[in-house]
């Protein structure tokens, strides 16, 4: 007699993920059901998801400053508000889905907060390498595995959010190009609007990364929007999700739960400084390989779109 309560539940939650294929166990079975809950707690209070995301942040920054500390005790006081940090970083998704008030401007802001939390916590684990008497050259290691992070980082997302156009979206929802965003941007003026300009050209140098570093999927994207105009074919989609859909798992291990877990286990064995070899070797040699592996899928697909545009 509970099961028809806790299944309208489960839909409720379900209905704030992007796609349950992108979402990773530690997303669906612990961040997903909190953050629809403080979703639901910020709706009553009528708070934007940005200033769910802003919250965030702050509790991100403030963990990355605790990680400076030799004291285990502080340490984990770091990793409580971190993952609260995430907790809030799922809550402005769901909450921005359950109110209808998704924005590109709310994506910006997002993850210009997550690499501020991010960036709080290399610089304060190199500073605290650093205070132990690690070399000065601690700093170039740590700037290494920053930009790493990024990369792996833009990359991942622009993945997924391809895999949600092609397979979960069929194509109805557009996603955004540096052509399109570099076309707003010019329309703003720095005097009247310094805010949504500058938000802009962070997310204009985001995409055009992101587009470097994936030109076949560009490519893809770009022949399958002129081809089919916002209805993705079955066909498509089901050969788009054959080839994609088993790396999702992989590209789901660059993102920020599985950092979160080595550094965790770091901390606790008072060894940060591995963190950035963790970032630098492991990571990046699974970040190159997935590159190929879509890469090669993309230009394949891209053949298949080319010969059908042929024969219609």
């Amino acid at each position: 007699m509970t099961s028809q309560p806790t299944e309208t539940s489960h839909s409720r939650i379900a209905a704030t993920y992007k796609t349950r294929e992108v979402e990773g166990l530690i997303d669906l079975y612990f961040y997903r059901p909190i953050g629809f809950r403080l979703a639901e707690f910020f709706a009553q209070l009528k708070m934007t998801p940005a200033t769910v995301t802003l919250l965030g942040g702050v509790c991100g920054v403030i963990a990355g400053h605790l990680y400076y500390y030799r004291d285990l005790r502080i340490n984990i006081v770091g990793m409580v508000l971190h993952v609260c940090a995430n907790a809030l970083d799922n809550a402005d998704g769901q909450l921005a889905r359950l109110t209808q008030r998704e924005s590109r401007k709310g994506r910006i802001i997002d993850s210009v907060v997550d690499h501020l939390v991010f960036m709080s916590i290399y610089f304060h684990l190199a500073l605290r390498c650093v205070s132990e008497g690690s070399s000065p050259a601690i700093w170039v290691l740590a700037l290494a595995a920053g930009i790493s992070h990024a990369l792996q980082g833009a990359a991942a997302d622009y993945y997924r959010s391809t895999y949600l156009y092609f397979v979960a979206n069929g194509g109805r929802i557009r996603i955004d190009s540096s052509s399109e965003v570099g076309l707003d941007y010019r329309r703003w003026n720095w005097r009247q609007g310094a805010w949504d300009k500058l938000l802009l050209a962070l997310y204009l140098n985001f995409t055009r990364q992101q587009e470097m570093l994936a030109p076949h999927l560009k490519k893809l994207r770009d022949t399958a929007s002129e081809l089919f105009h916002g209805e993705i074919p079955g066909w498509l989609r089901a050969r788009y999700r054959n080839l994609a859909g088993p790396m999702l798992k992989w590209w789901g291990l660059l993102m920020t739960n599985t950092r979160m877990l080595v550094l965790f286990a770091l901390l606790l064995i008072g060894q940060p400084i591995y963190f950035f070899w963790f970032e630098i070797i492991p990571l990046n040699l699974l970040f190159v390989y997935l590159m190929f592996r879509e890469e090669t899928m993309a230009e394949s697909m891209q053949e298949v779109a080319q010969k059908w545009r042929d024969l219609a």
